[in-house]
């Protein structure tokens, strides 16, 4: 059921509220205390109701909840003073007053439309959401034969239904992308009757015992191609195949579709920013790496959220922003920094319960600083069950689990997301963890391998410069350990083998020792 108010419409189902084509921005906390307000607008909600049903029964401070009503009444265009659509009953709680018209929820495309032919029976156009939005269209059948028809529509549902589990994503429901089947479609009609930025197409072509299946990432809006790809393997086993080729796809679209929202909001006016433009601008700067590129990501995500208070992801990336400056020398108030990163990552935790990203840059967060390897290897887990396509979550599990004592097991980790996203602007820091791995069990030559490969992207990234003296040094090249020795003491003067413990948290002895063994061969003093 939606509900209507005003110029505005209010959908529980796509969790949406909008006024005209405008998607208003709101945070969870804020649409689900608009939405019960709304449902029992007939009595007057007491705080008491609100806590118990929005928070669900936490302790919440009275200006908190106090925010949260300022923010539902400026969503709405209401104010404290005018109490035209919200009025508070003195020491008895608030009621919705405004006039309700209820109407039957959308199937899947827009509020108050039924498809692409209702839309345009109605002169209508579906308004983008205020998030990313991609529909999977039916992919063709090049085999020339109609039992593998089944096969691709296969394919699609299960690429769908990934795609689904990326919180950030609004995702067409297959019915309504389905209704396009076997017609020539513009990406851009469709686009527009879908209201969405984005359009997946694509083709399976099968002959003998193999299939090739291509995909294709289209703007909608411009009707430009943003990436193409293309997976091969045998019918031996068709549902693994089939579900080999939704993780692929997935994995390699998510990356392709952050960029591209990045893009987007670099061209909007900087006075116009919303939550999530000022995140998607810090996760811009985060893939630099650079200190004065953190800096500013930082910057970025504690403004989406003192716009969004209960933005779980922005909480989650600043907590690792800070990570990143401990684990780089940068920091500069070390206790003040490691308990500030502490507490984004356990409050992106509790907001994020179910956001795959907020838990995995948290989980990691915490590992390192706050030494819980445990609890952030099972955050980390968690956010696998939500998004199992999420290269980070795959690569930042495999470095907690580097730290544990497990580099065999952290190598299939790394492995996983580098299949899952080959072109990932964090590919640097995948191959970290690889050359961390490999210094672990023992592998010089293979460690300083990995360890170059990332310097090349990152030449300021302390970690890696360490396993570059550490594996050469250990491997008896004793020039190429001291030439990284000295860009290592340029980096971090204050480096020394007594605060290894303090820099990474590297739980297994032998481990520290094979570390610390090596940047004492290279020259690092004790």
């Amino acid at each position: 059921m939606q509900f209507a108010f005003g110029d505005y419409l209010l959908d529980p189902d796509r969790r949406e509220l909008t006024r005209g084509s405008e998607a208003i921005a709101m945070g969870p906390k804020v649409f689900d205390l608009l939405f019960y307000l709304i449902q029992n607008r007939e009595r007057v909600v007491s705080k008491d109701d609100l806590l118990r049903t929005v928070w669900g029964g936490r302790i919440v401070s009275e200006s908190t909840l106090t925010s949260h009503i300022n923010a539902v009444r400026k969503a709405i265009g209401d104010s404290g003073e005018k109490q035209r659509l919200i009025r508070t009953v003195a020491r008895k709680g608030f009621r919705f007053v405004g006039e309700v018209r209820e109407a039957p929820s959308s199937d899947g495309v827009r509020p108050l439309t039924a498809g692409p032919a209702k839309a345009k029976e109605m002169h209508e156009l579906p308004a983008l959401p205020g998030k990313p939005s991609i529909a999977v269209l039916a992919f063709l059948n090049l085999s020339g034969d109609p039992e593998q028809e089944y096969f691709a529509d296969g394919i699609v549902e299960d690429i769908t239904t990934a795609l689904s589990r990326i919180r950030w994503l609004f995702v067409i429901a297959r019915n309504s992308s389905f209704t396009y089947k076997g017609r020539a479609v513009d990406v851009k009609q469709v686009g527009r009757e879908l209201g969405v930025s984005y359009v997946l197409e694509g083709s399976v072509r099968k002959a003998a015992n193999r299939v090739r299946i291509t995909g294709q990432l289209v703007d909608a809006t411009t009707g430009a191609y943003l990436w193409a790809d293309r997976f091969e393997g045998t019918l031996d086993d068709i549902f693994e195949l089939q579900d080999d080729v939704a993780a692929s796809v997935v994995g390699a679209l998510a990356p392709q579709l952050e960029r591209a929202e990045i893009e987007r909001a670099k061209r909007k006016p900087t006075e116009n920013l919303d939550a999530y433009d000022y995140y998607l601008r810090a996760m811009a700067h985060l893939h630099q790496g650079s200190r004065e590129a953190i800096n500013e990501a930082l910057r970025l995500l504690y403004k989406a959220i003192q716009v969004d208070p209960e933005f779980a992801s922005a909480y989650g990336m600043a907590a690792w922003c800070h990570f990143w400056r401990k684990v780089n020398g940068w920091m500069t108030d070390h206790p003040q920094e490691v308990a500030e990163g502490a507490r984004l990552a356990r409050r992106a935790v509790e907001l994020g319960k179910d956001d795959a990203v907020a838990l995995t840059r948290s989980g990691h967060a915490l590992g390192h600083l706050a030494g819980d390897l445990d609890g952030g290897i099972a955050l980390l887990d968690r956010a696998l069950g939500l998004n199992p396509n999420l290269a980070a979550a795959w690569f930042l599990g495999g470095f907690l689990r580097v730290w544990r004592g497990d580099p065999d097991h952290a190598i299939e980790y790394f492995a996983r997301a580098m299949r899952l996203s080959p072109l990932d602007p964090e590919m640097f820091r995948m191959q970290a963890g690889m050359a961390m791995a490999h210094l672990f069990a023992g592998r010089f030559d293979t460690a300083s391998s990995w360890a170059e490969k990332a310097f090349r992207d990152l030449p300021s990234f302390l970690m890696v410069v360490g396993i570059i003296a550490a594996s050469h040094a250990l491997a008896g090249r004793t020039d190429e350990a001291e030439r990284a020795m000295h860009r290592l003491r340029q980096l971090d003067p204050t480096l020394r083998i007594s605060n290894l413990k303090d820099w990474l948290p590297i739980h297994r002895p032998e481990d520290l020792a094979t570390f610390a063994d090596g940047l004492r061969r290279a020259g690092l003093p004790e």
